[in-house]
């Protein structure tokens, strides 16, 4: 099945089954150096505010890449995840001694879970794909409620205004061909859902998110995906140095694939 045959499925939870049967998950945050630096930057952000004992959930879990980082450092973690071909990755990769507690479900229903039962929430996958603002509020409200009064909820967006040049890099006709509107250059929300930076803050502000962090995970990585990953080890190192000092500049938050809030509840 092609992304404009998936487009036509009004179901958005079946849609989002169909997006990652054509989508590899799985590969996306481990295949490159330049991939990694999403997941380096995120860990690097989580691991500010953990402590010993804290219980983590995962909510959008993915393949796992973040949930079996955690619980193999030691962490109890929950794990949820709704499209079935990214749970069958997730569990071709535990081992006997993982202990993660795996479900299939919907972001915007946490009732398996109780009140102020976690420590940390991971939100890094399901604001990629809600349409509908209430949705978004429900998600982002059922993570708050099962994150402990204190706890951090860590909030993943696809940005808005850089997935233009990204494409770009990719297809040279883009700007007369691409996905989005060519007078207001709004990308349009499929298969995935973007946001801009004042999206995003609106958004946590009306779900009385208190934000600790605004982060351009990625930052230009994918970009420049070809001379990252030609770096030396030497050279990818100061390459990351780099990206830490600039990802939380105000000036270059919006140059970026993806985005990380940090808030507290």
């Amino acid at each position: 099945m092609e992304f404009r045959d998936i487009q036509k499925i009004e179901n958005e939870a079946e849609q989002v089954q169909k997006i990652y049967e054509v989508f590899n998950e799985d590969s996306r945050l481990n295949r490159s150096k330049a991939a990694r630096v999403e997941f380096l930057t995120t860990t690097r952000y989580i691991e500010r505010y953990l402590k010993p004992g804290d219980k983590i959930l995962d909510v959008g879990a993915g393949a796992g890449e973040y949930s079996l980082y955690f619980a193999r450092k030691g962490y109890e973690v929950c794990a949820l995840e709704l499209a079935e071909n990214n749970l069958k990755a997730f569990r071709a990769k535990l081992t006997a001694e993982d202990s993660i507690n795996l479900a299939q479900g919907n972001a915007m229903d946490l009732s398996r879970y109780e009140d102020g039962s976690f420590d940390v929430v991971l939100l890094f996958g399901p604001l990629y794909h809600l349409h509908k603002e209430e949705d978004k509020q429900r998600c982002i409200a059922e993570a708050k409620r099962v994150c402990r009064p204190g706890g951090k909820i860590f909030f993943a967006f696809i940005s808005h205004d850089f997935i233009i040049l990204t494409e770009f890099s990719y297809r040279p006709d883009y700007f007369l061909v691409g996905d989005y509107d060519k007078e207001t250059f709004e990308l349009y929300d499929f298969p995935f859902v973007f946001h801009t930076v004042d999206e995003c803050r609106r958004m946590l502000r009306e779900a009385g998110v208190r934000v600790l962090h605004e982060i351009a995970a990625d930052g230009v990585s994918e970009l420049m995906e070809e001379q990252i990953n030609a770096m030396d080890d030497e050279s990818y190192r100061q390459y990351l140095r780099y990206h830490f000092y600039i990802c939380e500049k105000p000036e270059l938050l919006g140059m970026t694939n993806h985005l990380l809030f940090v808030g507290e509840n």
